[in-house]
């Protein structure tokens, strides 16, 4: 009997969730407990760490784990890439599930940086108006530059950073372009910093940036070991009737 792992805390996750519980199939939902309030899903959840590679190892083979699904955030190296490890430890078969990059489009002024170290860099030492969208997780490091107005948007109320210049918006997506338009408009935003993290759901603000002629610091995708992986919740119930990728 199928009994599958499900390492998510994305849209592409929540839309596998549905598609396994609509099958039957055996499965459980981890999240890393980053979220306070994750939204309900259609098969069982679990929130917090296993303890690394051994944890998710000993976690793998104590349940019966027989698949295990990695769509967790393109930006999640660390739980990636000790997927990728305990999975071979454990003899259980690994699949990521992940989103596309997003690609430079005509009209837009991406500048590419490697880390948030390299984006602090590419804002300046003059004043500008921010619009940080990378979630709660990783904005500590603008702390270095305080001299910027920095907009937030994160998806649970949290307390505010100690920054003298910021607004935090509580919201979830999807986003659309006019109401990208309208937040970019309202806070009188310069330029963006976002991670490229893919997906439509977030894409809006690239769009928005693109009318308004804005330029967006573009950090790029940690690097994560290579692995089979696929870009559809279709191709994991393939792999899962099937055991191969196909086209891989």
């Amino acid at each position: 009997m199928r009994h599958i792992l499900l390492l998510g805390g994305t849209t592409e996750a929540s839309a596998l969730a549905s598609a396994l519980a609509q099958r039957g199939i055996r499965a459980v939902l981890s999240y890393a407990g980053r979220t306070e309030h994750p939204r309900a899903q259609a098969i069982p959840i679990r929130v917090g760490g296993f303890g690394g590679v051994e944890g998710l190892a000993d976690h793998l083979k104590r349940e019966g784990v027989t698949h295990l699904v990695d769509a967790t955030h393109p930006f999640a190296a660390r739980i990636s890439t000790n997927a990728i490890a305990a999975a071979e430890r454990a003899g259980v078969p690994l699949l990521a599930l992940t989103r596309p990059e997003w690609v430079e489009s005509p009209g837009d002024r991406w500048i590419r940086v490697a880390d948030t170290e390299q984006a602090i860099a590419a804002l300046g030492t003059d004043p500008a108006r921010v619009f940080l969208a990378l979630g709660r997780q990783t904005i500590g490091d603008f702390a270095k530059a305080p001299q910027h107005f920095y907009l937030l948007r994160f998806v649970d109320t949290a307390a505010p950073p100690a920054w003298p210049h910021h607004h935090l918006v509580v919201d979830r997506g999807p986003f659309t372009p006019a109401g990208e338009l309208a937040l970019l408009r309202e806070h009188r935003i310069e330029v963006i910093v976002a991670k490229n993290a893919g997906g439509t759901g977030a894409r809006a603000k690239l769009d928005a940036a693109r009318a308004l002629g804005l330029p967006v610091v573009m950090i790029d995708r940690p690097f994560i070991p290579p692995r089979p992986q696929v870009d559809s919740v279709a191709e994991v119930l393939d792999w899962l009737d099937h055991g191969v990728v196909r086209g891989v």
